[in-house]
């Protein structure tokens, strides 16, 4: 299988806006600019949400069928290990192997030994076009690395072995991801991952570091442009290189995760993969359920006192459900508003508030990041939510279409 050049990973919390995410690709195609779908959800939200993977299948399937899709899409079993992969083999075709908790787990002396011996034939040192500095392989530098990256690439190894031996070769796509972590991998580390990588034989598509800077869930990076554009650029000159020279398979991008919503780094990214000529896969994940709660806001009294009570419930639970997001939320409880003021608002305030519009006076980052972790209020709240979705599904439909198309891809794809 071939993920295409462009593709999009669109995360759908409780299944129901897959034909309006797909009519954003649609329109994106019709400019000329083709973007694989990718229906993504972890293990994680299929837990909090009480869903399974045969559900996005369906959820995909289905849209594709309505609108007539007739080129190739996916589905994701988004950051899976060893321990819960079996769930999604019959349903998804594309694997994205978190192995990010196995980062600086010690390897054996063998294992490092066999490294090393495979680095020999490089030289002493590598020259990248396009990077200045030059990549030592002395034995210092080789035992850093392995003792990074070693164990974590092996257990992915072992992860794809395990899906391919269910699935078969060339059967489905394989992601490998390193991003959950506190500390950024450098285009040099990359470069080390990807010799990892080829000497475990795994053909990898798409490749998701930790970069510089913050990814936080639903909102805009947090960083030093400057150096995350000249880091993504070194970055795709090193997976230039590996592709040319340890085998891996030509099509082999970035891939982009928390990606919904960065809007400040769109320009660069947009302009180093034109620059090269290179691919790119962005994953989303909660922005589509931020845009249900905006949907239920303005479709009418019912769904704003709804949306209210989201906001209510998820600041009462605020420590319960910011636990697992820890590492990629900041929020300034200080600057959330009081629930009696949200009482007041009128349902263009809640949106506004809300939706991320990036110097708009009423938006509130915090706000947003707050909703974005409570999607466990609405799943409790069962069918009545379910049903809300449904009874306003136009609305709601017409506003992730419009954040999807308008606000994400234009700006990564500049039509």
């Amino acid at each position: 299988m071939i993920l295409g050049k462009y593709s999009f990973g669109t995360g759908d919390r409780f299944g129901c806006q897959g034909e309006a995410q797909l009519k954003a690709l649609l329109k994106a195609n019709r400019q000329g600019v083709e973007i694989t779908p990718v229906w993504n959800k972890s293990n994680r939200e299929h837990n909090t949400i009480h869903s399974e993977p045969a559900d996005t299948r369906t959820e995909a399937d289905n849209a594709v069928k309505n609108l007539g899709w007739e080129k190739p899409y996916f589905v994701d079993a988004d950051h899976i290990s060893l321990s819960n992969v079996d769930r999604f083999i019959r349903h998804a075709d594309f694997f994205t192997l978190d192995v990010a908790v196995y980062i600086g787990e010690k390897p054996s002396a063998g294992e490092v030994k066999a490294f090393k011996e495979s680095c020999a034939p490089l030289g002493s040192r590598v020259i990248i076009p396009g990077i200045p500095e030059a990549i030592p392989l002395t034995d210092q530098v080789l035992e850093e690395a392995a003792g990074k990256y070693l164990r974590a690439v092996k257990e992915a190894g072992r992860i794809y072995r395990h899906i391919e031996a269910q699935k078969g070769a060339g059967n489905f796509i394989t992601e490998v991801s390193m991003d959950e972590v506190a500390a950024p991998q450098t285009p040099v580390d990359m470069f080390f991952i990807l010799k990892i990588i080829a000497n475990e034989q795994i053909p990898v598509q798409t490749l998701a570091p930790k970069f510089s800077g913050r990814f936080n869930k639903g909102v805009d990076y947090e960083g030093n442009t400057e150096q995350f554009t000249r880091e993504f650029e070194q970055d795709v000159l090193v997976i230039d290189y590996a592709v040319k020279n340890f085998g891996l398979p030509a099509d082999l991008k970035l891939s982009v995760h928390s990606g919904s919503d960065k809007f400040s780094i769109y320009p660069a990214m947009a302009a180093i993969i034109r620059k090269y000529d290179k691919g790119l896969h962005v994953k989303t994940a909660g922005t589509s359920w931020l845009e249900e709660v905006i949907g239920l806001a303005v479709s009418s009294e019912e769904g704003l006192a709804v949306a209210r009570e989201i906001y209510k419930k998820a600041l009462a639970r605020r420590d319960e459900l910011c636990a697992p997001y820890a590492d990629v939320i900041d929020i300034d409880t200080s600057k959330l508003p009081d629930p009696a003021a949200v009482d007041t608002w009128s349902q263009k305030k809640f949106a506004d508030t809300l939706r991320h519009i990036p110097g708009h006076p009423d938006y509130n980052p915090h706000f947003r990041q707050l909703i974005h972790v409570g999607y466990k209020i609405a799943a409790e709240m069962g069918d009545e939510y379910i049903q809300l979705l449904q009874k306003y599904s136009t609305v709601i439909g017409n506003c992730v279409e419009e954040n999807i198309y308008d606000r994400h891809l234009k700006r990564l794809f500049k039509f």
